[in-house]
């Protein structure tokens, strides 16, 4: 994995081993303001915001303003609470549109110490544990991110104030020379919260520290062996942590081609206890969710981080391919029915009932597709890029963005993993469609093929969606962004 294979001299295509990577990897895309060598982190739209960062919270730039004084302590982070109505709202907004997708806190015991937090009088809730007081932050601010009742500029504001208090009541509590569990969900958060808030850098740079915290806590070994007295809540929990640390570190590699952080565990899937004793989760998918989440992030990392983080094929032969293929098809046999056997119609009555799994439904399904859409676009100079392949995994993959916006419009403004995996599907299923467009009677079949027919109208159903986003005076620039490189393709569907 260390060593790139070395290029044929005189080849005319492109160095990167991926079709999905190629826009970017050739520079055709001016707006982006550089040319990158892949779809790597670059601080500019459509990615993340540019601008100088201080991770540490000294001065007033991203991504945590300075409010706080020297001397103010905890008890100063505290005294900017909101009231506890207030922060009941944005808890609930919190458990129905980030919990479900990454179901980290066990919901029972976090209201438990929530509730108790609050019974306390004011001069013994400064001397609170400021991890915990970091956690309630966090958790407001990203159910600020998702509040549809006040304006975007004034979202942003109040989220970005909360997201500054949770950092301020982390350095209260010395994270960066301890840890706990309850600091570890925190960062966790606050990485999500920066990424959501069009800072991918920042949140990069800060789950790095979080990784290394992980590490340091023991998080990635068995807790039946660094932990053999724990209570089965506590190993569970460690469990549930890990898992939470490992597939954001995983999924965000993923998108930026960097290299995988969490890559070193014992922690095995199967010790994942089934929810029959209020142990392993508050509802009853999450423990499938969790375990198709991890298994899927344990393939992914090894078999398509490692290797993109460098521009080495995924690939290397045609079997490989094959049985790399096969491996992926075999996890995604392993989710439950209710994961896999869905469509935009059944999925629309379900939310009815059931949003939590909905929403479940639709992240699984869309890291799935996307990794088996990178993995069918590999090629080498012995195994070609499997055209229909990629155009049936980006399909599946960019219907699930198609769902979220259609079922869930404010939340999928907001969920920037997701956003940015649906440019990227469209931006691949563009790249394709121009290279087959090349080939003899490649043109007749862009009218023709009904898999080329429906291809181009995911691209255009993208493009309309992120105008959607960019309209008005809040609108999104990265939309903005989005609908320029993605317009780029038209003429090539339209000659």
């Amino acid at each position: 994995m260390t060593k790139p294979p070395k290029k044929k001299t005189g080849t005319t295509k492109s160095s990167t081993p991926n079709a999905a990577d190629r826009g970017f990897a050739t520079g055709r895309i001016n707006s982006l303001g550089s040319v990158a060598t892949s779809t790597g982190l670059l601080s500019n739209v459509p990615f993340s915001s540019p601008g100088s960062s201080n991770v540490f919270g000294i001065g007033s730039e991203h991504p945590f303003a300075n409010y706080w004084t020297c001397e103010g302590g905890l008890p100063e982070v505290i005294s900017v609470m909101p009231e506890k109505v207030q922060a009941d709202i944005l808890l609930i907004r919190y458990f129905e549109c980030v919990d479900p997708v990454y179901p980290m806190l066990h919901r029972q015991t976090f209201y438990a110490d929530y509730e108790h937090f609050w019974s306390l009088t004011r001069p013994e809730r400064d001397g609170a544990d400021a991890s915990f007081v970091a956690l309630i932050f966090v958790m407001l601010a990203l159910g600020t991110q998702f509040v549809t009742s006040t304006s975007p500029k004034e979202r942003k504001q109040t989220a970005e104030f909360y997201a500054s208090a949770s950092n301020q009541a982390l350095r209260m509590s010395s994270y960066l020379s301890s840890a706990s569990l309850r600091s570890i969900q925190a960062m966790v958060l606050i990485t999500y919260f920066l990424i959501n808030d069009n800072h991918a850098s920042d949140g990069w740079a800060f789950a790095g520290i979080l990784i290394r915290q992980a590490y340091a806590m023991g998080l990635h070994r068995d807790p039946n062996i660094v932990a053999p007295s724990a209570s089965p809540f506590e190993k569970q929990q460690r469990r549930k942590v890990w898992q939470a640390v490992l597939l954001q570190d995983t999924f965000l590699t993923v998108l930026l081609s960097l290299p995988p952080s969490a890559t070193h565990t014992d922690v095995s899937v199967d010790d994942l206890i089934e929810d029959n004793s209020s142990i392993a989760s508050d509802d009853p998918t999450d423990t499938a969710y969790i375990r198709g989440s991890w298994t899927l992030a344990n393939l992914v990392q090894e078999t398509i981080c490692s290797p993109r983080c460098l521009d080495v094929p995924i690939c290397t032969t045609a079997r490989h391919k094959s049985k790399l293929i096969a491996d992926f098809r075999a996890v995604y046999r392993a989710f439950p029915d209710i994961f896999r056997s869905w469509d935009p119609e059944a999925l629309t009555a379900l939310a009815q009932t059931d949003k939590r799994v909905v929403r479940q439904t639709l992240f699984l399904s869309s890291n799935y597709f996307h990794n088996l859409m990178l993995v069918h676009a590999s090629e080498s100079p012995d195994v070609p890029v499997n055209i229909r392949g990629t155009l049936e995994a980006a399909h599946d993959a960019i219907a699930a963005f198609f769902v979220l916006f259609s079922l869930f419009e404010a939340e999928a403004r907001v969920w920037w993993v997701f956003n940015h995996r649906a440019f990227l599907e469209a931006l691949c299923i563009g790249n394709v469609l121009r290279e087959a467009a090349k080939d003899p009677g490649g043109e007749e079949n862009m009218d023709k093929d009904p898999l080329f027919v429906r291809a181009r109208a995911d691209i255009y159903r993208m493009i309309d969606i992120m105008r959607i986003m960019s309209q008005g005076e809040q609108g999104s620039e990265t939309a903005r962004t989005r609908v320029q490189v993605l317009s780029e393709f038209v003429p090539v569907f339209e000659q």
